[in-house]
């Protein structure tokens, strides 16, 4: 049995227009399908060396937020 496709978002600039160029959406699709595995992969891991399942998504909550956006303007 496949899994479904997981459905992202549809990606927006900050002026609120849409990002339509396909290669652009291919490489978000493609991003976010790897970080979801890796982070599946860090979950069950986690789970089987008895971690508390609250504290590792609380973890995996805090490494996105501490992600930095080095092209700020």
């Amino acid at each position: 049995m496949t899994k479904p496709e997981q459905a992202w978002p549809k990606w927006i600039r900050d002026d609120g227009s849409v990002v339509s160029c396909t290669e652009k959406v291919k490489v978000m699709t493609e991003n976010f399908d790897e970080l979801k595995q890796i982070a599946q992969d860090a979950l069950e891991d986690g789970l089987l060396m008895e971690v508390s399942e609250q504290q590792m998504r609380d973890a995996l909550h805090q490494l996105v937020d501490a992600l930095v956006n080095p092209y700020k303007k």
